[in-house]
């Protein structure tokens, strides 16, 4: 294979385009234009590289011509033959050897683009390896004393799966196969596989029942192969098309059971399937390999379907700036070679090498600027703000109407949902007036009645759950609370061999760097100024923490890393070690946090309090003298003075402070040497008392004088904090073994063992939230929540000190349903379980909103490129076109399928294909636009008038500015101009009364910018701003961050 071969054989696997068949998410964008991709790696990319070295050649080959035209003159001038003059020899050797020179150049250009390339791509992804020469590694420093960096830093850690859940390709002929993935046809909270193996499993034909945009049943019937056809208008032309649609579902199946035999199974089934032997036979033509010599071609797909897909982990930050640096290092490194520069004879070779690293680097920006393309096209889709699927509130019946609560309870989903979760064990149950009602459980009429009951909505919601990934969640909700948080807990993975992120071979602690890094700077921006974070983590990724932690926060503000004795019986390891501690590390945000929280006493430790004032205080006696840091009388001179015994009374006498000598002047001569105290120890020390003079005087009442082991020693009253201590830097209590207070609990809460692995010990999430400064009216995030530890020791603290406590719960895991929610739940209802039943009720009201939001594979599932520039560019040069192909195609083409405002002339019917299960398999569903908007806008929910039957819904609110906001959502076909018009007082849309300072509105409309004018100097004093909704939509949704 010659080396151009080889170079766009590499280049059309970093494009992604060698597997043309496919036909799903990045290889279905860049296949919809492979032909105009092919054609430039195959053709054009070749005759630009010949062009620009012909160019350099024929300049070259001009040069020497003129210079032999003279060189013969000048021969011929002197009386000699030209022939035997040396210099017209020489430069016509050189003139020979400009054709032979032309093939080597180019071979050595694709040879150094294969190379560099070749060095930088790893299955799937780009690594940010800097390489200085051959195997040297550069790292960009800048001057810091410590640095932390590792393979991936300038990276997005992306993966969240490694199932496909659809997977297409295209036979010959064209037609398309598609494997699609059905979601689960059973309640999650039913699930009881977890001592299963998941396979994918050729569906058995069956019936399901579904909701159509109105809310009414139909039965739609599945089977196991089917085809789809459909028509469509190409150029004016109706086009039918086919599909042979093939469906699986990821299925629980005997422990041990083989995925490739279900594989041979599924193949068997398929390939007898009468409509596949009559019309789609090259389903079974041949591909084979040297060890299955019968492969099929639906079995080499089916096989990859099946299989993980172990690429794409990482998205580069800056791939351009990246692969330019990186160009420039290796062309001065190993292709510019200075030695061969400095020992050159003939400066034309030179010259030869010159204009063939120009040619080189010339064609490898070219490449890099596509390939940065194709990289911030997924940035942008990373970085975008998802859609909310679903958002849902669950209330407890005492904050309804009589009208509200009789509907809950005569709702048999809702019924049935309390005696899976141990609330009820019969029908009887409206005494109960803590039950939790979930709207997720009701239509949309009875959803919008509760939500529309509810005044000063977002001020009464106590915990927010959001079902997402943690770094899409956190750019979601970072509008609207941006430095509001006042205290983080995190417990994310350890990376351990039990709790392993999903990484690429060779990469798996920087992966897991880049995964905490992207997530913990999102959180950082959230952390109020007084604000604290725990970060909880073990051996394995101790040193990669804190020093990921110290980046982010600034070492200065590391407060302490506190091991915590969380397994009393320990974890065995191979170094022969038992395992018994975590470690917390506590960072502030800011310096404005002066000190921690503290932490309650035990019962020991009251005791020792056994001293009662004359107001009924409790303290304890303490010596006066300063001990251990700054105890010394050089550290803190102006604390070393005398203090004097007359009688039973002490007192402190006068004195005068001397600069000169730094220390205190005074006359003693009055007083008997014995009867002058000193903080002196036993071994003749000089220390300082506790106290300065000022306060020692004040307080001379709380000091006590008495002799032990025959000398004077001064105590004073400590009283006993109210607070609690101060938290020490090693945290054995009992009650933070994870066994007892975290599995064990959880396993009383619920009727099924090992929900979940390794659950925290609640008591040490408290303890730690203590801390972390969790006061009363806290508002707490975790964005790890796993089994909801941190909202079950929120709710605890509540109940421990009548606090309202708030929290913000994110977790991706499929567990969610099954575990993080209902443990919530279980919380707001009861504080007591066994065998999964509630022992005793909590009886305190509380709103709990539960948010879905879209995933970066729905995003990308859900882009389509449309050629709507085909014939703008149609008669247009080369040049323009490659540029466009370059750096425009991906953005120009995927616009509408981005965020398609057109269709928000009726919000409530905007429709993606959003994964369903925790196997991603797709089903289209309404997005919900409001609740989107008002997270992209910051907005704290006042109030919400929801009534889509006639076309709107009205909010109320506050931006984060301060700014009073009403948002106006409609039908556009119900309510148009004419319409809107007529209810612009009904919705106070021209804000009269002054009652608000911005109005959104979809659609358009005709509104006028209201203005107040003050009656005397008759100035604008107030405009009332009128925005429409979709360009601000637009613009939020995929803002930049700076």
């Amino acid at each position: 294979m010659s080396k151009y071969n080889e170079l766009v054989k590499k280049l059309k696997e970093i494009f992604q385009i060698d597997r043309p068949e496919l036909d799903f998410g990045i290889y279905r964008i860049l296949n919809a234009r492979a032909d105009e991709i092919n054609d430039y790696l195959e053709n054009k990319l070749k005759i630009k590289i010949q062009s620009a070295l012909a160019d350099a050649e024929n300049a070259n080959k001009a040069d020497l011509e003129q210079q032999l035209h003279l060189a013969i003159k000048a021969a011929t001038d002197a009386g000699f033959e030209s022939d035997e003059s040396p210099k017209v020899q020489e430069i016509q050797k050189k003139l020979s050897t400009i054709t032979s020179g032309a093939s080597e150049h180019e071979n050595a250009v694709f040879s150094h683009l294969l190379t560099f390339f070749s060095r930088y791509y790893d299955n799937g992804d780009f690594i940010s390896k800097r390489r200085y020469k051959g195997n040297t590694y550069a790292i960009p420093y800048a001057g810091e004393e410590v640095m932390l960096y590792w393979a991936n830093k300038d990276q997005y850690y992306i993966k969240s799966g490694e199932n496909f859940a659809n997977y297409s390709f295209k036979l010959a002929d064209g037609r398309k196969v598609s494997f699609k993935l059905l979601a689960a046809d059973t309640a999650k909270d039913n699930r009881k596989d977890n001592d299963l193996d998941r396979c994918f499993v050729l569906i058995e034909p069956h019936v399901r029942t579904k909701f159509d945009d109105e809310g009414e049943e139909y039965e739609q019937e599945y089977k196991p192969v089917e085809v789809i056809k459909t028509s469509s208008i190409v150029d004016g032309k109706s086009i039918d098309t086919e599909e042979l649609i093939i469906h699986f579902e990821y299925k629980a199946m005997k422990k041990g059971t083989k995925q490739e035999i279900l594989v041979q199974s599924a193949i068997s089934k398929i390939l007898s399937d009468n409509n596949v032997q009559q019309h789609w036979v090259d389903l079974a033509k041949r591909v084979p390999t040297e060890k299955n010599p019968m492969r099929t071609e639906l079995e080499r797909h089916l096989t990859t379907y099946t299989q993980r897909n172990t690429a794409d982990y990482f998205i580069h930050k800056d791939l351009g700036g990246f692969l330019t640096n990186e160009l420039d290092f290796y062309i001065k490194n190993e292709v510019m070679n200075l030695d061969n520069l400095q020992n050159a004879e003939i400066f034309s070779n030179i010259e030869k090498q010159l204009r063939m690293i120009q040619c080189l680097r010339s064609v490898a920006l070219e490449l890099i600027a596509f390939l940065a393309q194709i990289e911030n096209f997924q940035k942008k889709l990373w970085n975008k703000k998802k859609f909310i699927v679903s958002s849902n509130y669950t209330v407890t019946l005492d904050i309804l109407s009589e009208e509200l609560k009789a509907e809950a309870l005569s709702n048999k989903n809702q019924i049935e949902r309390w005696k899976e979760l141990g609330f009820i064990t019969d029908d009887t149950c409206s005494h109960l007036q803590c039950l939790p009602v979930d709207t997720e459980l009701f239509d949309d009429r009875l959803k919008e009645k509760i939500i529309n009951s509810i005044e000063n909505l977002d001020a009464k919601i106590d915990h927010i759950l959001i079902n997402g990934d943690n770094f899409q969640a956190l750019r979601l909700i970072k509008n609207k609370y941006a430095n509001r948080i006042d205290s983080i807990y995190i417990d994310p993975p350890y990376n351990t061999n039990a709790s392993e992120i999903l990484y690429k071979n060779g990469f798996k602690h920087s992966a897991w760097n880049t995964l905490i890094e992207n997530r913990v700077s999102e959180g950082y921006q959230l952390l109020s100024e007084r604000g604290i974070q725990v970060f909880t983590i073990d051996d394995y990724e101790l040193e990669n923490s804190i020093f990921i932690n110290n980046e982010i926060f600034g070492a200065e503000n590391h407060l302490a890393t506190v091991p915590i004795r969380n397994n009393p019986q320990g974890r065995s390891t191979v170094s022969g070690f038992s395992i018994n501690h975590e470690y917390a590390i506590f960072h502030r945000k800011t310096d404005l946090v002066e000190s921690v929280g503290r932490l309650p006493r035990n019962d020991t430790q009251n005791q020792r309090y056994n001293e009662t004032d004359e107001n009924g205080l409790k303290y304890l006696w303490e010596n006066f003298r300063k001990t251990g840091t700054d105890s010394s009388r050089k550290d803190r001179p102006k604390q070393f003075y005398p203090i004097v015994l007359s009688g039973n009374k002490i007192f402190i006498p006068e004195m005068y402070w001397n600069d000169e000598n730094d220390e205190w002047d005074y006359d003693l001569s009055q007083y008997h040497s014995n009867d002058i105290i000193f903080p002196i120890d036993s071994t003749g020390t000089e220390r300082v008392w506790k106290w300065g003079v000022d306060r020692a005087k004040k307080e001379i009442a709380h000091l006590k004088c008495e002799i032990v082991r025959g000398r004077y020693e001064v105590y004073r009253r400590n009283y006993i904090n109210d607070d609690g201590k101060l938290p020490g830097t090693w945290w054995d209590d009992s009650a933070y073994a994870a066994g007892s207070h975290g599995t064990n609990l959880l396993s009383s809460m619920f009727t099924r063992d090992r929900l979940f692995l390794f659950p925290k010990s609640f008591k040490a999430v408290i303890d730690s939230l203590k801390v972390a400064g969790a006061h009363k009216e806290s508002l707490i995030l975790d964005y790890f929540a796993g089994s909801a530890s941190t909202g079950h020791a929120v709710i605890a603290m509540n109940d421990d000190d009548n606090g309202s406590r708030r929290s913000i719960l994110i977790e991706q895991g499929d567990y969610f349903d099954i575990i993080t929610k209902p443990r919530m739940l279980k919380c707001i209802f009861s504080s007591q379980w066994k065998d999964g039943k509630a022992t005793q009720i909590r009886n305190k009201s509380c709103i709990i909103k539960t948010i879905k939001i879209e995933s970066y594979e729905d995003a990308l599932n859900n882009i389509s490129l449309k050629n709507k520039n085909r014939d703008i560019f149609e008669d247009a040069s080369s040049n323009v076109k490659n540029n466009y192909l370059i750096n425009y195609m991906l953005q120009e083409e995927s616009k509408n399928s981005l965020i398609n405002t057109d269709s928000f002339q009726n919000p409530f019917k905007y429709k993606m294909d959003i994964a369903m299960d925790s196997a991603g398999a797709t089903e289209p569903r309404c997005i919900d636009l409001i609740e989107t908007f008002n997270y992209l806008i910051g907005l704290h929910v006042k109030s919400i008038e929801s009534n889509v039957e006639r076309g709107y819904v009205r909010i109320e609110g506050t931006l984060p500015t301060g700014e009073r906001t009403l948002i106006l959502w409609r039908d556009c076909d119900k309510i148009g101009y004419e319409e809107l018009n007529k209810y612009a007082n009904r919705f106070d849309l021209y804000a009269k009364e002054k009652t608000f300072d911005v109005i959104y509105i979809n659609g358009d409309h005709n509104l006028p910018t209201a203005y107040t004018v003050d009656e005397e100097d008759s100035e604008i004093v107030r405009s009332l701003k009128i925005r429409q909704i979709e360009p601000e939509f637009l613009n939020l949704m995929f803002a930049e961050e700076v």
